[in-house]
């Protein structure tokens, strides 16, 4: 079952143990398949804390069996990922807009 998980338009160092922690109590007691798909469209200005978010996000999701996907990236947050060295990262991870969560 595929588990969507949107961030808001900014993101805030501080926010970071918050939304990991709410994706965790999102998938606590579900089955461990399926898809988390980070909906990130909404986002105004990616930066290193985006960045850094994201990749907590995919760590606390991994840890509950499911595979991180993310959905709306701009470019602007495709290039941060790619001068962070996490290009594979999000090229692996990476949904578009186009598809609809399964």
């Amino acid at each position: 079952m595929t588990v969507v998980f949107a961030v808001g338009a900014t993101i805030t160092r501080a926010d970071v143990p918050c939304l990991c922690s709410g994706l965790a109590d999102l998938l606590r007691g579900r089955p461990e398949s399926g898809d988390v798909v980070c909906d990130v469209s909404a986002l105004a200005r990616p930066d290193v804390v985006t960045v850094e978010a994201l990749a907590r996000l995919r760590l606390t999701a991994g840890r509950h069996g499911r595979r991180f996907l993310i959905r709306g990236a701009t470019p602007e947050l495709l290039g941060l990922f790619s001068l962070m060295g996490l290009g594979g990262f999000l090229a692996a991870t990476r949904k578009t807009a186009a598809e609809p969560p399964t």
